[in-house]
């Protein structure tokens, strides 16, 4: 059975310090929409930890299509941007970014310490993250005349449908959205609704 909810970030996560031989790794998880805003929120952590020496980071969007990109930042191939992916798979997150901001401390840690101590970081950071669970919803927009406002709208609140926007004017917009499971029957409803066209919304 498809699912039609996914987990996601609640708000952006508090910050963690993990320390390792000297080196401290600061940790951040936030919920994201798209790639921009992960770079926007790494632009700004770069500002923040100017002094720091690697800002590594990975992030996964989307739910039936996934995109997902891990970054080492000058270290090790491996060894932090796929140990901080892997801790977004393991808690079963997406729309999510985490950021691991590394302060080098004089001695180095191997590849094994490195990616170990990414992943312990990335750990904490969506340990103190509330995780939710958002239902996938496909938008519609339903096109009628004003004449037949009063049968779209009846079926809107039967059927608990979720109203994102509206233009109300001789010729009526409504942008719908539902679940996932039912949005097929919502289709098909208004779909055989006399004089009123439904399409997906892109």
């Amino acid at each position: 059975m498809e699912t039609d909810s996914y987990k996601t970030l609640a708000t952006a996560s508090e910050e963690v310090l993990y320390k390792e031989k000297n080196s401290k790794f600061f940790g951040y998880a936030y919920p994201i929409s798209s790639e921009e805003e992960a770079k926007t929120i790494i632009e700004d952590l770069k500002k923040q930890h100017y002094s720091a020496r690697h800002w590594c980071y990975a992030f996964q969007l989307g739910t039936t299509k996934i995109q997902y990109r891990a970054n080492d930042d000058g270290e090790p191939n491996n060894s932090a941007g796929m140990p901080i992916y892997g801790q977004i798979q393991s808690f079963g997150v997406t729309n999510v970014l985490v950021v691991i901001v590394r302060y080098f401390g004089g001695v180095k840690l191997g590849v094994g310490g490195l990616i170990s101590a990414y992943k312990t970081a990335a750990q904490m950071a969506l340990e103190t993250s509330a995780i939710i669970e958002k239902t996938i919803d496909i938008h519609y927009l339903i096109r009628f005349d004003y004449k037949n406002m009063n049968k779209v709208m009846r079926i809107i609140k039967e059927k608990n449908l979720d109203i994102v926007s509206q233009k109300m004017e001789m010729s009526c917009e409504i942008e719908i959205s539902t679940r996932k499971k039912n949005a097929e029957t919502t289709f098909d409803i208004f779909s055989n609704l006399f004089e009123v066209d439904i399409v997906e919304k892109e």
